[in-house]
């Protein structure tokens, strides 16, 4: 199997060959398939990240938890260390990112990824407010077994890891019985593959959910 940085390039390249007409649809039927998902229905503290453009979008899943009362957290990424919180709106009044006007108006990183300002300190952070029922995981690819292949950063892993602190068997094990919040990656079919390379320290994903 090609090394990981050899495995994402050849990602990169499939996934730029997409067209938006594709990326929609394929992304409307994730959506779909998402938000009628026995987890998300009873799920009440959701980790959603904000999606990129080559990446699954997540901004109708997010509108949808939002109209229906769910608290919504999404990550915050420290630039210099593989550190993310994941966080909502102001502790004094926890509506805020509970609102698409919130989401959309966070500033960008480097990466143009848009999150809560590095500045902000009165956030609602999900560990320390009772955590998380369910966090939706990027990926550049999945497969079957649970694998996944990130960005190389290691920021999932490293907060995954934080969430099933106590329960070490929950690591690296994809089953719905492991403690800590369900995980949810979300592919197009073009990020599937029948395996991907994985280190030791990279934890296992629930499931998949792809069109």
């Amino acid at each position: 199997m090609a090394t990981k940085a050899g495995f994402r390039a050849q990602v990169k390249a499939k996934l730029a060959a997409m067209t938006t007409a594709e990326r929609a649809c394929q992304s409307a039927l994730i959506t779909e398939k998402l938000i009628k998902h026995p987890k998300f229905v009873r799920s009440t503290r959701i980790s959603i990240y904000l999606s990129m453009p080559e990446e699954p979008s997540t901004w109708e899943i997010l509108g949808s938890a939002l109209r229906v009362g769910k608290a919504c957290f999404v990550p915050r990424y420290a630039s210099n260390r593989t550190h993310m919180d994941m966080l909502r709106g102001c502790l004094f009044a926890p509506l805020q990112v509970s609102s698409m006007e919130d989401v959309l108006g966070l500033p960008r990183t480097k990466w143009n990824i848009q999150q809560p300002a590095m500045v902000e300190t009165d956030r609602e952070d999900a560990m320390q407010t009772g955590g998380l029922d369910l966090v939706l995981v990027p990926g550049l690819a999945f497969d079957s077994q649970g694998n996944r292949l990130g960005r190389g950063k290691g920021y999932y892993d490293t907060f995954l890891h934080r969430c099933r602190i106590p329960f070490p068997d929950a690591l690296h094990t994809s089953s719905p019985e492991c403690s800590g919040p369900y995980t949810i990656g979300l592919a197009f079919l073009e990020m599937l593959y029948p395996g991907v390379p994985v280190h030791e320290h990279d934890v296992i994903i629930n499931e998949i959910i792809s069109p």
